[in-house]
Order: C-alpha cells, then sequence, then structure tokens
C-alpha cells in the first residue's frame, strides 16, 4: 500500500477527550494529565469551537515570580476558563484523507494534533504526531524478524 492511501480514519483516535469552553482551566490541566494526553478540543455539543493544549495550560500558570501570595495566585487560577486560552482557529482534516496529508500540515504549522471533523464540523476523532509515528513504525516492527 502507498502512503498517500492509508486514510486518516485508519489510525485516528475516535474515543477522544474534549472540554467545553466554560470548563476551568484546572480541570482541563486535571482531564489532561489523568489520561496523559496533551491537547483537548473544545466543544460545544459535538461541535468544535477550539482547541487548549499543555502549552497553553503552562502559559496560564502562575507564575512564581509575583508578589501575590498562593491563595491569591490560586483563585485567580480558579477563575480561568479554557475559553480564555484556547486557540479559535484550529487546522482540522476529514476521516476520509490520507495521513500523509496530517502529518504534512503537522510539519508545516508545527502543530501536534489535528481534530477530525465531519461535515458538520462535529469532532469524530484526533490524529496526533504519535499516530503518525505508529503508522510508520508498526509495520516495519510487524515485519522484523525477532
Amino acid at each position: 500500500m502507498q502512503l498517500k492511501e492509508i486514510l486518516v480514519r485508519d489510525w485516528m483516535t475516535a474515543d477522544i477527550v474534549s472540554v467545553t469552553p466554560e470548563t476551568p482551566i484546572a480541570q482541563a490541566h486535571q482531564i489532561m494529565k489523568k489520561n496523559h494526553i496533551r491537547r483537548l478540543p473544545v466543544v460545544e455539543g459535538d461541535v468544535l469551537k477550539g482547541i487548549v493544549t499543555i502549552g497553553d495550560v503552562r502559559e496560564a500558570s502562575p507564575s512564581g515570580a509575583t508578589t501575590l501570595s498562593i491563595w491569591e495566585l490560586n483563585y485567580l487560577w480558579s477563575q480561568l476558563l479554557v475559553k480564555d486560552v484556547m486557540s479559535h482557529k484550529v487546522l482540522t482534516l476529514r476521516e476520509d484523507d490520507p495521513m500523509i496529508k496530517a502529518a504534512a500540515l503537522m510539519l508545516e504549522h508545527k502543530i501536534s494534533g489535528l481534530p477530525i471533523v465531519d461535515e458538520n464540523n462535529v469532532v469524530i476523532g484526533i490524529v496526533t504526531e504519535s499516530d503518525v509515528f505508529r503508522m510508520i513504525v508498526k509495520p516495519q516492527v510487524e515485519n522484523a524478524e525477532v
């Protein structure tokens, strides 16, 4: 099979974890840690509204270089919502797109994941750089002599 024939649907994660724009950033951070993931699609209903990454969360986290008390810092951070730090413009793909397109978009835009949406912008999956690596490595490992 040629690389251009390998489709996103065959390698994407369909069982996605997502948050709403109104989710507190601290809760989104806990969801990422619990699920060992670095990005969360932001949805209203199932419709994609944005994406929040672990980098967005870290950037929004309180800095140690402040005169605020720990209680003030924690209070301010607890008031921050996903909609305050998420990226609103999100590159997406369809499940019928080739994986090589996913890899090219991630490389070109220096991002590590792309939500997969249907014609109504409903999130049906996500493809990440790990999926691209898995696509490349899995056939090689399966064919290797042990």
